[in-house]
């Protein structure tokens, strides 16, 4: 027996792939080392534009908490700047704290609802390509065993066993500093409130703001409230003193560095409610792209594919992206409708949005170290951001809603991610995000009918759901739209351009069917 894919991996971006090949009619194979969900924490939040797509899937609400579309927040953080979000005429900066364990349970509940389990304690011991498939060695809790498939996934973390066996290059930079400590405690005593929301700590004239880095001249503090009963706080420190990695990280150690990075001596005790911050340590920062996406028939997504310092928390941005980039390619190769190059295009398009993140999060943690040069760069810096297209542009490069991907049409929405748009249809009002729940390829005119579509997309219908709508003030008369939410085509109000809808079609989505 062979199975179409094997994702390796059920974190978050492993759980959001299999969900995306479900949804597509291919039932994966989902392996996990692990004997039950991991408990520890590795996220606290979803930042970007990955809101807006987990808004088209349905899952905005379920993992967020907050009903309805996601809406932007009025301010952020970016190498230690406070981001006045509010400044900006169109704000593209979402974002939700939601921990990790909760963003895992919502996809695994989802994959369940379509029909697919994660086996759990499988480790992936070896693999071997070859023109029709992968074979994978696997250790489970019945001792040895091979599984055969047509195409296997790492999304296995950055320690990627896939990644490893398929001998995929994993270049980047390391670097023993900073060392990070972080911990759940309760508040501690002597701090105060200011009537601008911040937090002043005893014998520090430093003021804080809560859920943001503020760097001082030793280091970087951030306090944040999760509850009444329950406060995160954290530190980074650049040539501290010696850390003996196999020990784990006390309250008395965090309260030492504490009190280097600010000056203030803050008595710390454990949360009494549970909370996702247990004392953690992580020495240096590790800042890696893999050389390539795809081998054969191996591909990663997520860590498997990328690491890099969690400041501005790009990471489940970048990897439910990916998984949201693969999992359509994929399923079209395996279901036979899939133009040449198209699985090519996942590493192409990717690939350079992992570069970009690569790029900013080491200029973040650049700009956060201690030091007269760094205070020098940071006045210059600080200076460009008071003028709101250089805010805007740093809050796009946050969000990713800079991402555009070469699609061969010149329309301004072509290669972007969708706008969030409301319009009517026959059946009543509707968002954009409600029609792409289904997974599938769209194409919506946004003229009532008036471009005549129908004909010119026929081929495609088994494949690509035509919707007829009318939109106050529309960007574009009709939109196609792939899967994982960007604009393949456009055309101008009253333009029809059935060629270039045709040729969208067929790049895309394959040749027509008679």
């Amino acid at each position: 027996m062979i199975d179409d894919v094997v994702v390796v991996g059920a974190g978050p971006v492993g759980l959001f792939l299999a969900g995306e090949l479900a949804l597509a009619g291919i039932r994966p194979v989902v392996l996990d080392r692990l004997p039950a969900r991991s408990g520890e924490q590795k996220a606290n939040g979803l930042v970007g534009q990955v809101l807006r797509l987990l808004d088209h899937r349905g899952l905005h609400q379920p993992v967020s908490g907050v009903p309805g579309a996601p809406r932007p927040v009025p301010r952020f953080v970016f190498g230690a700047f406070p981001l006045d979000l509010d400044r900006l005429a169109r704000n593209p900066f979402h974002a939700a704290p939601v921990p990790q364990h909760r963003i895992e349970e919502v996809l695994e509940e989802r994959l369940l609802d379509l029909g697919v389990t994660v086996r759990r304690d499988h480790e992936v011991t070896g693999l071997r390509q070859d023109p029709t498939g992968v074979t994978v060695d696997v250790h489970g809790p019945d001792g040895d065993r091979q599984v055969r498939a047509r195409y296997l996934v790492g999304a296995d973390g950055g320690h990627s066993t896939v990644r490893k066996l398929a001998g995929i290059g994993f270049p980047g930079v390391t670097s023993p500093d900073p060392v990070s400590r972080v911990a759940h405690v309760l508040p501690p005593e002597g701090i105060r409130l200011t009537g601008n929301g911040e937090v002043l700590l005893p014998g520090c004239p430093t003021p804080f703001r809560f859920y943001t880095h503020t760097r001082t001249d030793h280091g970087v503090f951030v306090i944040a409230p999760f509850d009444p009963e329950a406060v995160m706080v954290a530190t980074m420190e650049w040539g501290g003193p010696p850390v003996d990695r196999r020990t784990p990280l006390t309250l008395d150690e965090l309260r030492a560095s504490i009190r280097r990075v600010t000056g203030a001596d803050l008595p710390l005790a454990p949360a009494r409610t549970a909370g996702p911050f247990t004392p953690r340590r992580t020495v240096g920062h590790n800042t890696r792209l893999a050389e390539r996406y795809r081998d054969g028939r191996v591909l990663l997504v997520g860590d498997a594919a990328h690491v890099h310092a969690a400041t501005g928390g790009p990471g489940l941005n970048l990897g439910l992206q990916d998984a949201a980039n693969l999992g359509w390619k994929l399923a079209a190769e395996l279901r036979g409708w899939a133009p040449p190059g198209l699985l090519d295009s996942y590493h192409r398009e990717r690939h350079p949005v992992g570069e970009r993140v690569f790029m900013h999060s080491q200029a973040q943690t650049a700009l956060m170290s201690p030091g007269p040069a760094t205070t020098a760069v940071r006045a210059l810096f600080g200076e460009l951001l008071e003028h709101p297209d250089n805010l805007g542009r740093i809050a796009a490069l946050m969000a990713g809603s800079d991402v555009r991907y070469q699609v061969g049409c010149p329309h301004p929405l072509a290669g972007l991610f969708t706008p969030d748009l409301t319009a009517t249809t026959p059946d009543g009002t509707v968002r954009i995000a409600e029609l792409a729940r289904a997974g599938r390829p769209l194409l919506i005119d946004l003229t009532g009918g008036e471009l005549g579509l129908a004909g010119p997309a026929a081929g495609w219908q088994d494949r690509v759901d035509l919707v007829t709508a009318e939109c106050a003030q529309p960007p574009a008369g009709a939109l196609l739209l792939r899967p994982d939410g960007y604009v393949a085509w456009a055309a101008e109000p009253g333009r029809a351009d059935p060629a270039g809808l045709v040729g969208a079609l067929r790049d895309w989505f394959g040749d027509a069917r008679a």
